[in-house]
């Protein structure tokens, strides 16, 4: 694997799909478990999901925007044959990420328990839901050859590529496991008989990971021969192991109340299977007609977004730590916000 300038883009594309897929991810786990809450705690639950989230949620998008940039840029063949194939899901993911911000940010001025709060709620959660789901799906059809590029144009069709048995099986993937790291951030962020709900959350919902990624394996096989071959080759399979120790690691923490070391490898965990995958589909963006050289922008365009990129880091990063660091720090003045809030 030669170190190309498209390999970097590449690279970099990558880091913020990973960056977007553990905070954005995270968030819209809170959302499945806001819709899912359950019991006399029900409301706590939700105001401790709420009191998680905000008032950095949204700042999590940063990275999706940041991977567009890159794919439009770098990758502009395959971004054009991506938003052409993938239009009906997009859009609908796309009016699911507004509905969500907005639902949210509105339920957080109403009353709890009459009035339209409740729809704005509902509507936060059913948001939640049907995202991560069609994040999922458009990954799947891109693994398993739903999408054809010949002589420029994309042969695809557009109401059934993306709704395939693996593509199912995926978005349900990527919705278990943004509800397992919603859950494991969640028993840090609550004490007493909440962190327990929430406990039992991680365990329930990493079950139904393991659940999905063994019904997963038939689909692959299946549908996606050469995915299946390429995650059990040397290039992925011991990044995706490293991703099993991690998952086994992660129980025995929840199970020990070391939330913790929970949260640090259930990121690992995630972070691995994705790069499994990316490692699986290498050297493709659009299996089986685009590769990642044949789709990239021009060496002097590849250039300038490499070379301008850590500037933007410079920019991007310490004004997300200092975000963070006042909002979901330690910090005495964000308590105060929280209790006006």
């Amino acid at each position: 694997m030669s170190l190309s300038l498209s390999v970097l883009a590449a690279g970099l594309a990558l880091l913020a799909l990973t960056a977007y897929t553990v905070l954005a991810g995270a968030d819209f786990g809170g959302g499945v478990w806001d819709f899912f809450a359950r019991g006399p705690r029900a409301n706590a639950q939700r105001r401790a999901i709420s009191d998680a989230m905000g008032p950095v949620w949204e700042s999590n998008h940063v990275w999706l925007i940041f991977l567009l940039v890159i794919l439009f840029t770098a990758f502009p063949i395959a971004f054009s044959a991506l938003s052409e194939a993938f239009f009906i899901p997009f859009h609908l993911l796309l009016l699911g990420i507004i509905l969500r911000g907005a639902a949210f940010v509105f339920r957080a001025h109403g009353t709890e328990e009459v009035g339209p709060q409740r729809v704005w709620a509902r509507a936060f959660g059913s948001a939640s839901v049907i995202t991560p789901v069609l994040l999922g799906m458009c990954l799947g059809a891109v693994s398993a050859g739903e999408i054809r590029v010949a002589d420029g144009t994309v042969q695809v069709n557009y109401f059934t590529a993306w709704l395939t048995p693996l593509s199912w099986a995926c978005g349900a993937l990527a919705l278990a496991l943004f509800a397992y790291l919603a859950a494991v951030y969640l028993t840090l962020e609550t004490e007493g008989d909440l962190r327990e709900d929430f406990r039992k959350r991680t365990l329930v919902s990493g079950g139904v990971v393991v659940a999905i990624s063994v019904l997963l394996i038939p689909l692959l096989i299946w549908q996606a021969p050469r995915l299946a071959e390429n995650l059990l080759s040397l290039r992925a399979l011991p990044v995706l192991a490293l991703g099993v120790v991690f998952a086994l690691l992660s129980l025995w923490a929840v199970l020990a109340g070391r939330f913790a070391v929970a949260r640090v490898t259930a990121v690992a965990e995630v972070v691995m299977l994705l790069w499994g995958w990316a490692l699986a589909q290498w050297p493709y963006i659009i299996y089986p007609d685009l590769t990642i050289d044949a789709s990239s922008a021009p060496d002097a365009t590849l250039g300038f977004l490499l070379a301008t990129a850590p500037f933007g880091a410079l920019l991007l990063i310490p004004s997300l730590w200092l975000l963070f660091s006042v909002f979901k720090g330690h910090n005495p003045e964000a308590a105060n916000w929280k209790g006006k809030a």
